[in-house]
């Protein structure tokens, strides 16, 4: 069994085990630009303070999707960083906004680990992944499906 980032394989999780990773990630100015940009989002909601001020929260709101991505990205090392295969996402759900200075940090609770009927090299692995802001506020989960090795190539 490995406790080594990116290196677990399906043996080394069991249900219930939970994983905070590390480290956590305050969103810049820049850092939320650059997504918008590269993914052609450019509602006005994430980039015109004159604009954005005039609506809800009152002040430009980072995009969902970056904050998916960014807590996707944080628990790699700690849960599928020597996946065969990502199978899917679900229950995505955005619990609260997130602005430019947030600090964001994740933790993941292992649900289910099974090892394929078909395959005995490997089996999947089901998380719940949550995202939380500075103030220990959720503002994101979702639950993940990963096919892992069961013993790592040599």
């Amino acid at each position: 069994m490995s406790d080594q980032p990116y290196q677990r394989t399906l043996g080394d999780f069991h249900v219930g085990q939970t994983f905070e990773h590390w480290p956590h990630k305050t969103v810049t100015e820049s850092d939320h630009n650059l997504f918008c940009l590269l993914t052609m989002n450019h509602n006005p909601l994430h980039s015109d303070e004159v604009y954005a001020s005039g609506k809800q929260h009152g002040k430009i709101l980072v995009a969902g999707p970056y904050i998916f991505s960014l807590v996707v990205g944080m628990s790699v090392p700690d849960i599928s960083g020597s996946c065969i295969a990502n199978l899917g996402y679900e229950q995505v759900v955005h619990h609260a906004p997130v602005f430019v200075g947030d600090t964001i940090g994740a933790r993941s609770e292992v649900l289910a680990v099974e090892p394929s009927l078909i395959k005995p090299d490997r089996g999947v692995l089901t998380v719940e992944t949550e995202g939380f802001n500075q103030d220990g506020l959720k503002v994101l989960s979702f639950k993940r499906r990963v096919l892992l090795p069961i013993v790592l190539p040599t």
